[in-house]
């Protein structure tokens, strides 16, 4: 399912950790409980992710959009993740220079709720970047976080 001329359902729901632990990070269209964070991970291309992608004229790899609840506690994501709710994915970047550069353009050009550097203890690099459903609710906060 098409979310925006660059982005599909699919790739907020691919998950290399659900499938190693057999767990069903699918959403389904048709259902009532799933259209609030289709249209929620909508709005995060739309206003996000399209603008960044138009912008650096690549692709834009997510390596973590939408999380069920049993995929966002096999992460050990925050219990008020906005990966649960669609609002949230992380890129991957393809050097730190254009991450720098990715998350400059974020911040000057966008509308976000949440913008993160990220480090994981094996040196791995990615942004978190989230934008609320409604978004001039967004916080437009930036942070830096390194997990040990």
């Amino acid at each position: 399912m098409k979310l925006t001329p660059h982005f599909s359902l699919e790739e907020f729901v691919r998950s290399a950790t659900a499938q190693a632990k057999g767990i069903d990070n699918s959403l389904n269209p048709t259902a009532k409980a799933d259209q609030a964070v289709i249209r929620n991970l909508k709005t995060l291309s739309e206003n996000i992710l399209e603008p960044l992608r138009d912008h650096v004229c690549q692709p834009i790899v997510i390596s973590s959009g939408y999380r069920c609840p049993a995929l966002n506690n096999a992460v050990g994501g925050s219990k008020t993740s906005q990966h649960l709710t669609g609002e949230a994915c992380d890129i991957h970047i393809p050097s730190i220079i254009l991450g720098k550069q990715w998350m400059e353009w974020i911040m000057d050009n966008t509308t976000f709720d949440q913008l993160i550097w990220e480090r994981n203890s094996a040196g791995v690099h990615w942004i978190h970047v989230s934008c609320k459903s409604t978004p001039d609710k967004n916080r437009h906060q930036v942070l830096r976080l390194s997990k040990a």
